[in-house]
């Protein structure tokens, strides 16, 4: 094949769809302009994995002492020991894909892109400026983290997630803005650490995109982890005094913080990119009229990851690389964005995949559903793990798979049997002929299904 194809960027979505193509035949060249892995592996999934772990074992070793014949003193805290360990962790995997893209014969190139017309990219490099030409190209330039006003007043104390992990030292307390799974999630791990932690989102719940039984569990969650929830909250004003924040919120609170994190939403910024040189038109979502089963911004440009307004998840940006590479290279690929599953890594994970009851029944569906809890499974009481579900929704008439919510240690994990279901379009009786291991959580989706 004498296709070339370039990809713009080197992300989740860009590494692999440069991998794919290079393993069909093209001559590809990958553009990225800061590191590779993009914000997955350096400030995002990977990084706040590593704390959440951590924070996770610091939490079993204050419950050690019930177990114990003579008291284990607290250990103390190297948020240093802790942060090199993340580093270390995402240096490992870097160097992992650099050299995934060297084996596989990919030109990479540190730089910015900038696209001259529909067929050539100007690329502005450390040692100067040089010109590509291209048969067909695959846009995978990410997003940034939002931060809008009144946060724009506390340069000095508002982090999002590209800094975040950069502290020098953890605050006593810190607001956390968005009760989304950012939110959630840095909720979990700062008060594992031990800092105080208030939470404000604007909906009335959260995870306000997740099954409701899911936020309602993790919100009896946060709050005994000592999370203070305020809901139905809004931040209209923002200032710094004596190097803390004070937050005044819409029914006039004023909260008093040492830090805050932004983690209200992502922006896809392309001006630098200037796609309407190619033809395409960008806004702050992404770029415009993308196929969402082909992924096709234009006769031969394709678009994968953040900037297709599809799914922000690092696995779906991959799945849309792989998809996006194919298609560029003559194959005919599809992608469905129904069957990305979707996890939450607080305590316990929550995980996702298909419809919700409540989109189903908006749907026009008559559905069934089939719920278990881990207080009833064997395994969960010898972990002391018992606050979760398993709920499977289905087809009342004919029994076929349609979503999956669940709440347990490991959710993220095991959502990938639910995954493999609906990929197979299968009914709850088949799923029902398979044997889970006892004992194990993943029984718990067994049970669901007799009920």
């Amino acid at each position: 094949m004498n296709l070339k194809l370039v990809v713009i960027g080197g992300g989740p979505a860009g590494y692999p769809a440069a991998l794919t193509a290079a393993k069909l035949g093209a001559q590809v060249t990958l553009i990225e302009k800061e590191h590779l892995g993009g914000v997955c592996l350096h400030c995002g999934c990977i990084p706040s994995k590593s704390l959440l772990d951590a924070a996770h074992r610091f939490e079993v070793m204050g419950d050690l002492n019930r177990f114990c014949e003579q008291e284990i003193s607290k250990p103390t805290l190297s948020w240093s020991k802790i942060q090199a360990r993340q580093q270390a962790v995402t240096k490992k995997l870097t160097l992992g894909i650099t050299a995934l893209l060297r084996q596989a014969k990919v030109n990479v190139i540190t730089g910015t892109a900038q696209f001259i017309d529909a067929h050539h990219v100007n690329i502005h490099t450390a040692d100067g400026e040089q010109t590509l030409d291209f048969d067909a190209a695959i846009i995978a330039t990410g997003s940034k983290a939002f931060v809008p006003p009144p946060f724009d007043t506390l340069p000095n104390l508002v982090y999002d997630n590209s800094n975040i992990f950069k502290l020098n030292s953890l605050p006593k307390t810190l607001a956390i803005i968005g009760g989304g799974a950012i939110g959630c999630e840095f909720a979990t791990l700062m008060s594992g650490f031990g800092v105080e932690v208030k939470l404000i989102e604007m909906q009335n719940r959260l995870l306000p995109n997740m099954d409701e039984n899911l936020s309602r569990i993790l919100q009896k969650s946060l709050q005994k982890r000592g999370v203070q929830l305020l809901l139905g909250q809004q931040v209209v004003a923002a200032q710094e005094q004596n190097g803390q924040a004070i937050l005044e919120l819409k029914d006039g609170t004023k909260i008093t913080v040492e830090k805050v994190l932004a983690a209200i939403g992502r922006t896809c910024d392309l001006t630098q990119l200037h796609p309407e040189n190619a033809g395409l038109i960008a806004t702050r979502k992404g770029l415009q009229q993308v196929n969402p089963q082909t992924l096709q911004v234009a006769p031969h440009i394709y678009a994968a990851g953040d900037v297709t307004g599809l799914s922000l998840l690092a696995h779906a940006g991959t799945r849309q690389g792989i998809v996006a590479a194919q298609n560029a290279c003559g194959q005919s690929a599809t992608y469905n964005n129904d069957l990305i599953p979707n996890a939450v890594y607080t305590s316990p994970e929550l995980a996702s995949i298909g419809l919700t009851k409540a989109q189903a029944e908006a749907k026009g569906l008559t559905v069934k559903t089939h719920k278990s809890f881990l207080l009833a499974n064997g395994r969960a009481q010898t972990m002391d793990e018992t606050d979760g579900f398993m709920e499977i929704i289905a087809d009342a008439a004919s029994g076929k798979l349609l979503g999956a919510s669940l709440a347990a240690p490991h959710a993220s994990e095991m959502i990938s049997i639910l995954t493999v279901a609906l990929q197979a379009g299968m009914t709850v009786e088949q799923l029902k002929q398979v044997v889970f291991p006892h004992p194990t959580l993943s029984e718990a989706i067994g049970e669901a299904l007799v009920k």
